[in-house]
């Protein structure tokens, strides 16, 4: 209760319901008067009990900032902005940065706070300093484990716990040698990425390095899927449909330009759906969505896209028409092909639509034979079919 202004203890003494999680409705217990309700689960259930005091005081309880992975967005989806009034608290993040002297913005802010964990993995590149919301006490040590997995052990870990409180505590180690067994359920982490020769980084262009995704040989290789990648043209906010996702690259990709595109993987061999799924979760992008199905029936109830990859399916005529009907208007469209009958098709498909029809080749090289003699090797070449609907 310290931690609040005169005001807010005042609204929340005059409040005929308070709302907050059994943590929260503890801390001000001494104030509290009306009657409490512990959020929920799911915690949205708790909207139509809110709605039904309109008009009359009600409090809710959040920590730190509730416009900073919060619940002010959920709350403001059933009320307009001038039915609150809102008393913002420093973020966690902030109390964090304050208390170990790093500029906001230059770190990086993320929160594993009912999220997976491994989508901290796109944001571990050398040098970086990272505050994480964690979602319990045992999140310091799953994430030093990460770390020291991923060739990063030497990076400082800063555990800060129930900060601004009686019981805060900051402590540092680093992740190899992490041994902070009893961390608070309440608190944030900070982390300088040190990264060792050997380790798993991920680059910041498109067209990571094929021996980072686990394939059967389903996979788009780096060169192709870097054009691929620059062809799909991805804007923030987008959604993507990958059909015949193999092991996800291009899919995978798509999400690690920008945190807030978005993807979903069509596959219909289940052990590839799999494949695909440790291939996201490794490479820090778990969201990735997957539906098992064979395209173009698995397209049925999904969002329209605003880009489609078409990696594999062009034998069926009816999954390009298919995902052509579901694309946006001004969406984007790029589809890959190898066989003779498979260009053919793009080939018919570009006279009719129009776009750009593009001829990819590469050639490696390699040994001839066991002696010292390097040649060129060649792969078999790729059509690339790239077109935006009208």
């Amino acid at each position: 209760m310290a931690g609040l202004s005169p005001v807010a203890q005042r609204l929340v003494a005059d409040a005929e319901l308070v709302v907050g999680g059994k943590r929260h409705l503890g801390l001000a217990d001494a104030l509290i008067r009306g009657r409490r309700l512990a959020w929920p689960s799911p915690i949205g259930d708790a909207l139509p009990e809110i709605e039904k005091h309109r008009g009359r005081p009600v409090v809710v309880l959040a920590s730190g900032d509730p416009f900073h992975y919060g619940v002010g967005d959920l709350l403001l989806r059933s009320l307009s902005v001038e039915e609150t009034l809102c008393l913002p608290q420093p973020s966690a993040f902030s109390l964090a940065a304050a208390r170990i002297g790093w500029s906001l913005q230059d770190v990086s802010l993320v929160s594993l706070h009912g999220r997976v964990l491994e989508g901290i993995v796109r944001h571990l590149q050398p040098g970086a300093r990272i505050l994480v919301l964690s979602w319990d006490g045992d999140t310091p040590g799953k994430l030093a484990k990460l770390l020291e997995a991923r060739g990063m052990g030497a990076s400082p870990m800063t555990v800060l716990e129930a900060m601004g409180g009686s019981r805060e505590r900051v402590r540092t180690t680093s992740a190899s040698a992490f041994d902070l067994t009893d961390a608070a359920s309440l608190n944030t982490i900070a982390v300088e990425v040190v990264v060792s020769p050997t380790a798993k980084v991920l680059g910041l262009s498109s067209g990571l390095d094929d021996d980072l995704f686990e394939n059967d040989g389903q996979l788009t290789k780096r060169e192709v899927r870097a054009v691929t990648l620059s062809a799909l043209a991805p804007r923030q906010g987008e959604l993507l449909w990958d059909v015949g996702l193999g092991a996800g690259s291009v899919a995978i990709e798509w999400l690690l330009r920008h945190p807030s595109l978005k993807a979903i993987g069509i596959e219909d061999r289940p052990e590839r759906a799999a494949r695909a799924a440790r291939n996201a979760a490794a490479l820090g992008t778990p969201d990735l969505q997957i539906v098992r199905g064979r395209a173009p029936d698995a397209f049925a109830g999904l969002p329209a896209p605003d880009a489609v990859f078409i990696g594999g399916g062009l034998s069926d005529p009816g999954v390009f028409d298919a995902a052509w009907s579901a694309l946006k208007l001004g969406g984007r469209l790029v589809a890959n092909a190898v066989s003779l009958q498979s260009e053919a098709r793009l080939i018919e498909y570009f006279q009719r639509h129009g776009g750009e029809l593009t001829r990819l080749e590469v050639a490696k090289a390699g040994r001839a034979g066991t002696g010292s003699v390097f040649v060129w090797r060649p792969a078999a070449p790729i059509i690339q079919w790239r077109v935006r609907k009208p």
